[in-house]
């Protein structure tokens, strides 16, 4: 089981998380962030960096949230890893919160 970056993150894309994974074990696209699963070894330091409350332990994601464990699989495959805190996106605060975000996924 691994954690998984869920819809909240879109177009926040806040990096508090990337700074405690002892296994760096998270990927950047370009509005979003995903947990490569076969990399996460379930240390949970990762979800209450979270400002957005975007990450969840697969066994224990949201309503509505299930698509996110193939999502994250698939583009940790694409993107590249990120390791470093970098600013949020101008506008996060604006979206934190929102639903119906996927759409606005850039992959």
């Amino acid at each position: 089981m691994a954690f998984v970056v869920t819809e909240n993150c879109i177009k926040c894309k806040f990096t508090d998380c990337v700074d405690v994974c002892p296994v760096d074990c998270f990927h950047e696209g370009p509005n979003f962030l995903v947990i490569d699963p076969d990399e996460c070894i379930d240390c949970t330091l990762c979800e209450p960096e979270c400002p957005a409350g975007a990450i969840f332990a697969e066994d224990e994601l949201p309503e509505g949230q299930e698509q996110f464990v193939a999502l994250n699989a698939e583009l940790a495959q694409a993107w590249p890893v990120i390791t470093e805190v970098k600013p949020a996106a101008a506008d996060a605060e604006d979206w934190n919160g929102k639903p119906g975000k996927l759409a606005l996924l850039e992959k």
